[in-house]
């Protein structure tokens, strides 16, 4: 049943991606990919690690896709994939990469919770994990977010099953899973840590044991632990083809000091109408609040509730550990875009969501609650087909954008359906987008009319196509330096909506005769 589950879900993610544009930050990661397998080098950017990356580029590559050496690496990924000779197969072919990483994330959500459950209940976590909109949405795109989803659930879990048997195998394949998930992205160097902190002393209060017992424990599992870190530290090394410039692995280092200096400099978010470079404590709380389909949350809060009735087992301290160790560190940085940021977090949550149901579905009364909620949850996804990326939950309602935009509502998704609406309007032309530069590639794919770029100031006849993003978060170049001042269509009402873009239409001569 769990694997039926897995499947159906890989054929409504091509199925979904397939109607979407060319998002944000897929052409990057595919041009690093490329380099890396097509010449064994890692320049382009270093901010983050290979491993998703390659996979994003692994197809392309296998298929003849080449570097055309491109200084800059969007310019990279985005004239390689629209001088294609199919650029919508190409795409297809790039986010299909990422679809083993998903597999993956929906096989340990199966094992871990049958572990530290029983099969049935594993099979609902798997169902649940399976049927979330912010899952869907990333196992089908050129990211490296599903990548950390299933790497980092998969060293968490493999240190979980090393410290029940220690061994040399298990040791072997604690190194290497979390080697991977520090491949995928730099956040787990965090992530993990946290969660291992939080874990710890879960156990602590749990077995409640004496000093001598941890020596001892400490004393049987170091030696194992150091085969773990080196087995760790020559993979990370040799996914680096084995670079040796003053010290292993440079890019990795890099890398990292990247990550440091962009979470120090902060990154332009908005949350509720507000605008921060520094972030807000509460971003990733009110992000799983609005983007988790209510009937989730509703078996959460019973799953929570049985984990506080049984503090001492560790079936439901472990997930709660890993779900806290994401959510805590998360809570302290400054880079406040998105959901993907905490993805990983939704396979503890699933685990513990499944015991909740599980709970229900045990009780006579309450079986048709759990069915209701099981519908609900399916029903609330499907309604998004394709744009899962802008999924919300009803708490929501009908403006999301008023909450939450970026990665979380329109990341350059729309192009494609914007396109096609386009067309059968009969629009010559577009203003769509800033002046620079980088929109003229949507002419050539996925086919836009001429486009214009938006002044926020002057009104523009013909049809203006609005990102939420843009708008937003820099109020197309205001960026709120004006208090009381909005762009012209702030004031308007849309003709329609395509995705989340917002379309207005102006009759041409209509603003000379208001002059």
């Amino acid at each position: 049943m769990a694997l039926g589950f897995i499947l159906l879900a890989c054929i409504r993610i091509p199925l979904a991606s397939r109607e979407l544009g060319l998002t944000s930050d897929e052409p990057q990661h595919f041009a690093c990919g490329l380099e890396y397998l097509a010449k064994h080098v890692y320049r382009y950017e270093t901010q983050h690690p290979p491993l998703a990356r390659v996979m994003t580029a692994l197809i392309p590559y296998l298929s003849g896709a080449r570097p055309t050496g491109k200084p800059d690496r969007e310019d990279e990924g985005v004239g390689i994939l629209i001088h294609a000779s199919d650029p919508d197969a190409f795409l297809a072919s790039m986010r299909l990469g990422i679809l083993p990483f998903f597999v993956a994330a929906s096989l340990i959500t199966f094992f871990w919770t049958r572990y530290a459950f029983d099969g049935p209940t594993a099979v609902f976590a798997t169902l649940l994990f399976t049927l979330l909109p912010p899952v869907l949405a990333h196992g089908g795109l050129a990211t490296t977010d599903m990548g950390l989803t299933a790497c980092l659930a998969a060293a968490f879990y493999s240190a979980v099953r090393w410290c029940e048997v220690t061994s040399i195998k298990r040791s072997v394949l604690f190194g290497l899973a979390t080697a991977a998930a520090a491949l995928t992205k730099f956040t787990s160097l965090v992530y993990l840590p946290a969660a291992f902190a939080i874990a710890l002393v879960a156990w602590y209060l749990a077995a409640k044991p004496t000093a001598s017992r941890v020596i001892s424990l400490i004393r049987f599992r170091a030696a194992f632990f150091g085969l773990a870190v080196l087995v760790g530290a020559i993979a990370i090394w040799a996914a680096y083809f084995f670079h040796f410039d003053t010290f292993p692995a440079p890019e990795f280092f890099d890398g990292i000091a990247s990550v440091r200096e962009h979470n120090r400099g902060g990154h332009l978010s908005y949350l509720l109408g507000n605008v921060s470079w520094s972030g807000f404590w509460y971003y990733f709380p009110v992000v799983l609040a609005v983007k988790t389909p209510i009937a989730f949350l509703i078996l959460l809060a019973i799953g929570f509730g049985l984990a506080c009735r049984n503090r001492a087992s560790l079936s439901y301290g472990l997930p709660l550990a890993l779900a806290l160790g994401i959510l805590f560190p998360a809570m302290t940085g400054h880079i406040n875009i998105g959901v993907r940021h905490v993805l990983p977090v939704y396979v503890p949550l699933s685990i513990l969501a499944a015991a909740g149901l599980a709970r229900l579905s045990a009780h006579p009364k309450l079986a048709i609650t759990a069915a209701v909620l099981i519908l609900w949850m399916a029903a609330s996804g499907f309604r998004s087909h394709p744009d899962y990326l802008a999924y919300f939950n009803e708490f929501a309602g009908n403006d999301p954008e008023r909450i939450l935009v970026d990665s979380d509502l329109d990341w350059g998704q729309s192009t494609k359906m914007l396109a096609r609406r386009l067309k059968e309007l009969g629009a010559a032309e577009v203003s769509y987008g800033v002046d620079n530069g980088r929109s003229n590639y949507l002419q050539v794919w996925p086919g836009l009319p001429k486009i214009h770029p938006i002044h926020p100031m002057i009104p523009a006849e013909g049809w203006t196509a609005v990102n939420p993003t843009t708008d937003r978060t820099a109020q197309y170049g205001l960026y709120h330096r004006y208090p009381g001042r909005q762009p012209w269509f702030d004031d308007m009402e849309p003709v329609e909506r395509v995705g989340p873009l917002r379309l207005y239409y102006i009759a041409p001569g209509t603003l000379r005769r208001v002059r």
